[in-house]
């Protein structure tokens, strides 16, 4: 299992971000700085998708993420695009 965190300033805070990719499979949690719980997002959006390959690409550069997991949500990344533009026609 691997775990990545990140934070995002807000309206109503800080809000943190925790996604875990486990038997190829990502589930991403989020928390606002101070509450008790983590919240479980059933469906990732794009920006969501983006965000994570942004924090994936940083930790490549400095050699502790596999560069497959950055490859892994590029192609995601593209389906979603591929399945927009099938949307538009």
């Amino acid at each position: 299992m691997q775990r990545h965190q990140w934070r995002e300033q807000t309206e109503e805070g800080i809000l943190m971000y925790r996604a875990e990719y486990h038997a190829s499979r990502w589930s991403l949690m989020t928390q606002l700085k101070g509450a008790e719980d983590w919240d479980m997002k059933e469906e990732l959006t794009r920006e969501n998708w983006e965000k994570l390959r942004e924090v994936l690409w940083n930790k490549y550069q400095r050699k502790r993420c596999p560069w497959e997991l950055v490859d892994k949500i590029d192609r995601r990344l593209e389906a979603m695009d591929e399945a927009v533009e099938q949307e538009g026609e």
